[in-house]
């Protein structure tokens, strides 16, 4: 005899002495039969409570599993938004930055090869002459014409800046070095809604991978209203799919795929913090435009040193 039929005797045998202890005869017999009864149920339902519990277990598992992989999607698409952002930021300021301070290098390099030039002149010394010979190779040659036509002209003419130069119209100013704060909202609630990492399918992922790469492309152009005419485009189109709770392998290889999506966008995000320009955009990330006006002071601060010194060689 199985513990569980002891233990099931026993109830019974105890049912039917408290029957007898407190009332008649028929009254104990039937308590010890409910007692026999209630043993004989609770055995035969043991084998399928407990699959129940193992199944509310996995799917208990499988709740918290989807809710890491929510909040992982949620943190990757944060992440690059901010990636996306400092991108424009450096791609941008590089611009300005060629547009403002490239001339003044290129002349502070033109200068220094004068100077070599002249210093070697007077010497005669093999090393000036070495040295006069690496600092002209070092000055940026003559750009031939398809790269002076860059910039300023496509295949529909002159491009409306250059027009404006040669008719002496006012020219439009550089592009900001960032988007207004209006946009950014706006990009940054649109990306949250649209971002392909949360397509569950190849279709829906390619429909959102051509919606946000249209995105960026206005965001880099600090394009609030086309921002706000995609929100509408978005908020107009098919409503996507319910998400539906995957099985805990697919779920887990999403995590993984999170992963590496992340520590690709770190790589990312680390060279261009660690770029030249990424470096100045951190040393004033509020008014990035006011380090470039220290820059040019400095800058002009050094052409006038230098043609001041290279008048005394010459002169």
């Amino acid at each position: 005899m199985t513990n569980s039929h002891a233990e099931n005797a026993q109830d019974g045998r105890a049912g039917g002495t408290a029957g007898q202890d407190t009332g008649p005869g028929t009254d104990g017999h039937d308590a010890g039969t409910a007692g026999r009864t209630a043993g004989t149920a609770g055995h035969g339902g043991s084998p399928a409570g407990d699959a129940a519990a193992d199944q509310a277990d996995r799917d208990a598992a499988t709740r918290r599993l989807a809710k890491a992989v929510l909040a992982a999607e949620q943190a990757l698409i944060e992440f690059e938004i901010a990636v996306e952002t400092f991108r424009v930021e450096v791609e941008n300021f590089s611009r300005l930055h060629h547009q403002r301070l490239g001339p003044m290098y290129a002349r502070l390099d033109e200068l220094d090869a004068q100077i070599a030039e002249a210093v070697a002149a007077r010497t005669g010394a093999p090393e000036d002459i070495r040295k006069a010979q690496e600092a002209r190779a070092s000055v940026l040659p003559m750009p031939d014409v398809e790269e002076l036509f860059h910039g300023w002209m496509g295949s529909d003419g002159l491009f409306p800046e250059a027009q404006a130069m040669l008719t002496e119209q006012s020219v439009r100013p550089p592009q900001k070095v960032r988007p207004s704060e209006e946009a950014r909202r706006v990009y940054r609630d649109l990306v949250r809604r649209a971002h392909p990492d949360l397509a569950r399918d190849d279709a829906e992922r390619e429909r959102r991978d051509a919606f946000i790469a249209r995105v960026n492309a206005a965001y880099a152009a600090g394009d609030e209203a086309a921002l706000r005419q995609l929100t509408q485009e978005w908020e107009a189109g098919p409503v996507p799919a319910e998400e539906r709770l995957s099985a805990s392998e697919e779920l887990y290889a999403r995590l993984e795929w999170l992963a590496e999506r992340k520590e690709l966008l770190a790589a990312v995000a680390a060279e261009l913090e660690e770029s030249a320009i990424g470096a100045m955009i951190k040393m004033a990330p509020q008014d990035p435009d006011a380090l470039l006006d220290e820059i040019a002071e400095k800058l002009l601060a050094d052409v006038a040193e230098r043609e001041a010194y290279l008048a005394q060689l010459v002169g």
